[in-house]
C-alpha cells in the first residue's frame, strides 16, 4: 500500500516500509495487523530510540499474545502506540480512516456544533447560526453523550469533531443530556449543504488591500486561493494580508502549492527524515509581488506555521499577531490491510534558514496583543472575514500602507 504524509494532515506519497521476515507466515489474521503494524513503527517512526524503548523485544512480546478479533488487535495496538508518548502516532479503526481521507479531500460537511470537554463527555458550547444543528432539537449546554452509537467517553475531542463532520445527505445521530430533562435523548441530523470553504476574502479601504482569510488546507484550498489572489488584483488592491488565525493545518501539499503562489523563488520547507533532507522550492509561479503581512496566533499550526515561517524567512511578508501552536511535524498515514490505518510520525519540518518550529512555533515580527471576543469569533466561525477594527488587522493595515507608500516613493 501507498501511504501519505500528513501536517496537522498534510500530503507526500511515500514508498511503504519493506516488511520484515515472519508476517508472511503468520496464519492469525488479528495477530498479522498487530506485527503489520510494529514494522511500520520500526521502519517509520522519527525517533529511533523508541522512547528508549527496546522494540525488538515488543514485537516479541505482541506475537507471543493470542488475538480472538480484529477488536483485540485493536486494543493492543493503541496501547502500544501510546508508549511512544508521541500523541500525533495514533491508530485509526477503519471508519475513522475512511472520515479522515474525505475530510482532508474536502468532502465532508459540519452540521455546525463546537463541541468542549466536559468530564468524561461533550459540551456544546456554540451552534452556528442557519446550520443544521440549529434546527435540531439541540441547545448551548447540551451534553453529547455518543456519536453514532459510540459513548463520548471512549472519545478524544479531535476523533469527536470528526465523527460530526461527514457527507452530505448522511446522518448523524447523537444521544442528548439536558440539565432539567429526567432522561437522555436521541437526535439525528441529516449532513447537508455545500463542503465549507477555507479560503474567504474581501477589499478593505485605506489604503485598498485586498484579506484573505484561509482556514484549513485541502484538496480545494490551492484553486480557491488562486481565485481570491485573482479576483482582488483585479479589484486594484495595492498590498495583501493573509489571515493564518486559528488555522489548524491540513494538506501539506496544499500548503506548499499555496506557498508558491506567493513566493517567486527560494525554499519552502526542509523535510528531515532519518538522517536525510530534502528541500521543497518555490517554482517561479508567484501569483502577486504586492506588498503582503500575514496573521497568526496561538492556534495557527502545522502547514500554517510551514506557510507563514517560508514567508517570512524569505522576507515575503511581515508576520503580525502572537506566537503560533509549534506542531511542525511529518505524520505519514498507513493503510493497513483490513482498511484501518497507523498515523507515524515520520520527520521534522526545518524552515528555509533551518529553525525547528516544533520548538516554539514561530516568533511574529510585529506582536499584537489577542483581542479576546474578535478571537472566539474567529475560533467559532471558520468562515468569518475580519473587520478593519480588529487590532491585528488595525497593524496590518498602518504597515501596508508604510510599504504602499515607500513603493511609490522608489518609483
Amino acid at each position: 500500500m501507498k501511504h501519505w504524509a500528513i501536517l496537522g494532515v498534510g500530503v507526500a506519497l511515500l514508498g511503504m516500509p519493506p516488511a520484515l521476515g515472519g508476517t508472511s507466515t503468520l496464519k492469525d489474521a488479528p495477530k498479522a495487523l498487530v506485527d503489520e503494524a510494529w514494522q511500520i513503527i520500526y521502519r517509520s517512526y522519527l525517533d529511533r530510540s523508541f522512547n528508549r524503548l527496546d522494540w525488538q523485544a515488543i514485537r516479541q512480546e505482541l506475537l507471543s499474545q493470542p488475538y480472538g478479533d480484529r477488536e483485540s488487535a485493536y486494543r493492543v495496538i493503541q496501547q502500544t502506540l501510546v508508549r511512544l508518548n508521541d500523541p500525533y502516532t495514533r491508530f485509526l479503526p477503519p471508519q475513522e480512516y475512511r472520515q479522515l481521507l474525505l475530510q482532508t479531500q474536502g468532502q465532508q460537511v459540519d452540521v455546525g456544533l463546537t463541541l468542549v470537554e466536559s468530564g468524561e463527555h461533550f459540551r456544546i458550547q456554540a451552534i452556528q447560526a442557519g446550520s443544521v444543528a440549529a434546527k435540531a432539537d439541540l441547545q448551548v449546554g447540551d451534553e453529547i453523550l455518543a456519536i453514532n452509537g459510540r459513548g463520548s467517553d471512549r472519545l478524544t475531542l479531535e476523533r469527536a469533531n470528526l465523527a460530526l463532520r461527514g457527507p452530505a445527505g448522511s446522518k448523524l445521530r447523537l444521544l442528548v443530556r439536558r440539565e432539567g430533562k429526567p432522561q437522555p435523548f436521541s437526535v439525528e441530523l441529516t449532513r447537508a449543504g455545500e463542503i465549507p470553504r477555507t479560503v474567504n476574502f474581501q477589499v478593505l479601504n485605506h489604503p485598498r488591500v485586498g484579506y484573505i482569510r484561509l482556514s484549513g488546507f485541502n484538496s480545494r484550498s490551492q484553486q480557491q486561493m488562486q481565485e481570491a489572489i485573482e479576483i482582488l488584483q483585479r479589484e486594484k488592491v495595492q498590498g495583501f494580508i493573509l489571515d493564518l488565525r486559528h488555522n489548524p493545518g491540513g494538506l501539506l501539499e496544499a500548503g506548499i502549492e499555496i506557498s508558491r503562489q506567493w513566493l517567486d523563488s527560494g525554499v519552502i520547507v526542509r523535510i528531515q527524515q532519518n538522517q536525510r533532507e530534502e528541500t521543497i522550492r518555490a517554482r517561479q509561479r508567484a501569483l502577486s509581488q504586492l506588498p503582503l503581512v500575514v496573521l497568526v496566533n496561538q492556534a495557527s499550526a502545522s502547514a500554517s506555521e510551514i506557510l507563514a515561517a517560508a514567508l517570512q524567512d524569505q522576507g515575503r511578508a511581515t508576520v503580525v499577531g502572537t506566537p503560533t501552536f509549534g506542531k511542525v511535524r511529518v505524520q505519514a498515514v498507513h493503510e493497513l490491510g483490513d482498511g484501518s490505518a497507523l498515523v507515524v510520525t515520520v520527520a521534522r519540518y526545518l524552515t528555509p534558514k533551518g529553525r525547528d518550529l516544533a520548538a516554539g512555533g514561530i516568533t511574529p515580527d510585529v506582536l499584537v496583543t489577542v483581542d479576546p471576543s474578535t478571537d472566539l469569533e474567529l475560533r467559532l466561525n471558520p468562515n468569518l472575514v475580519a473587520r478593519p477594527t480588529d487590532p491585528m488587522v488595525a497593524k496590518a493595515l498602518e504597515l501596508l500602507s508604510t510599504k504602499i507608500s515607500n513603493a511609490r516613493h522608489v518609483q
